[in-house]
């Protein structure tokens, strides 16, 4: 991936190509180095995000130039490892719980995934293992338990018995094996996101910015039900730039506090169930009052609350719906639920990251990181559209079609030397406690450099618009 990758994605965003040389890449030895391009990959998605601010600021200002963009790779880098450098109080997260993780099976490799404990449970059901084999005296005895009942079988018969229960758990695959796939073919010949204009709407009137810094999406509400990494990255980089949003939980799932921590920047929780006929009502009235919905729930999940993208289009004429999956909404894979880690082991990238003998890993989850920043730069175009033309507009991306970008790219040029993240390493006070966190590494001229609140904690914020 080269310069031609950010002119790819701007592109694909249905953006001015002249303006791809409001763009500076400031490089940087030592990067997410890996066997794919990555580095490439992020700074791409960064870039063309950020210029998808700088456009949308320009035009609410009047500015006759947009904004020049600066692209650090250090910044981007340490950004993409975000949930590592996140510190409570001193204390690092867990980012993987212990079942979560690559397992031997009699013909190759799993990886399943069990950070939340519904998951852990139902991958222990589909095993045959009693619920308490994660719960020994020590975390070697459930990773025993499994590694012993793994063992004895195919890598695709745990992928298909353990997604049967509805857990987790994928086969390694080479790339070559993937694209056999019938889930992998259907992803190739999908293009890197899809933007489409389903309903007809006013023109998007926006209200003039001024003062510093400027912030191209204050005064528009977002919707969030996007929950783990990559729909909080598109959100969390939203309300960066001006935006209210009010992320909406369901009080029956359960959620990691670090993890909502590190993607709650800028952002407000609530929790709301829509089987109550109050909870109901309640998000009825955020969503009159919404301007953008983001969802992150594999898709069909949330069809019997009425929010198909059709649905919203005709409830609520003029929003903008941005859909995020694991795998795509087509296909036979199309209901399955993934992260990063498991669309890596599909795809063939913990291979070629590795071997077959032993899987591999990119340097960052950047799949989630990647397409969170694609789809806040979607959110950015459309709104900057409707400004022109109005519409409802949809947009999607699938993990699975960020890791085909990467796996067709070019190998990545040797780029020796090393970075320090403490640059773009920020600390302040919040209700959670200090917390050490990384910088955003959406950056403009004039635009803003940190987020405008702490995160506060999770569910804890009425339901309603600020």
């Amino acid at each position: 991936m080269t310069a031609e990758d950010t002119e790819f994605v701007w592109s694909a965003l249905g953006g001015d190509p002249a303006l791809v040389r409001r763009i500076a890449n400031v490089e940087r030895g030592g990067a997410l180095e890996a066997r794919l391009p990555v580095r490439e990959l992020a700074r791409a998605c960064v870039g063309a995000c950020t210029l998808a601010a700088a456009e949308l600021g320009a035009r609410r200002a009047g500015l006759t130039d947009v904004p020049e963009v600066r692209v650090v790779d250090g910044a981007v880098a340490t950004a993409f490892v975000s949930e590592r450098h996140l510190l409570v109080d001193g204390r690092a997260p867990v980012n993987f719980a212990p079942l979560s993780r690559f397992w031997r099976t009699a013909d190759g490799w799993v990886r399943t995934h069990a950070n939340y404990p519904h998951h852990r449970l139902r991958l222990l059901s589909a095993l045959g293992l009693p619920e308490d084999a994660s719960m020994g005296a020590t975390v070697d005895v459930s990773v025993d338990a499994v590694a012993a009942c793994l063992a004895e079988r195919s890598a695709v018969d745990v992928e298909d018995t353990v997604y049967a229960a509805g857990g987790l758990a994928v086969a390694l695959r080479s790339a070559k094996e993937w694209a056999a796939h019938e889930q992998g073919a259907a992803v190739a010949r999908r293009p890197l996101l899809s933007r489409e204009r389903i309903g007809d709407a006013p023109v998007r009137t926006l209200a003039p910015l001024s003062g510093d810094p400027l912030l191209p999406a204050a005064g528009v509400r977002v919707l969030d039900l996007a929950r783990v990494i990559a729909g909080p990255v598109a959100t969390r980089t939203l309300a960066l730039l001006g935006a209210d949003v009010l992320r909406v939980d369901s009080p029956r799932l359960p959620e990691l506090p670090d993890q909502h921590a590190g993607t709650g920047f800028g952002k407000r929780s609530t929790r709301l169930d829509l089987d109550r006929a109050t909870d109901r009502r309640a998000f009825e009235e955020l969503l009159a009052g919404a301007d953008v919905v983001v969802t992150g729930y594999r898709p069909g999940a949330l069809d019997r609350f009425g929010l198909t993208p059709e649905a919203l289009a005709e409830r609520r004429p003029g929003l903008v719906v941005a859909q995020l999956s694991a795998w795509g909404g087509y296909g036979p894979w199309a209901e399955r639920r993934g992260f990063d880690s498991l669309v890596q082991v599909a795809t063939g990238i913990a291979e070629t990251e590795g071997s077959a003998e032993r899987p591999g890993a990119l340097p960052a989850q950047a799949l989630d990181h990647g397409t969170g920043y694609l789809l806040a730069a979607a959110v950015l175009r459309s709104l900057t559209e409707q400004t022109e033309e109005g519409g409802t507009r949809i947009v999607r991306t699938a993990l699975a079609q960020t890791a085909s970008w990467l796996l067709n790219g070019p190998a990545p040029e040797p780029s020796p030397g090393s970075y320090e993240p403490g640059p773009w390493l920020a600390e302040t006070d919040s209700g959670l406690g200090r917390l050490r966190y990384a910088r955003s590494p959406v950056s403009f001229a004039g635009g803003p450099d940190d987020w405008a609140r702490p995160p506060g904690a999770w569910g804890s914020d009425p339901a309603r618009w600020s």
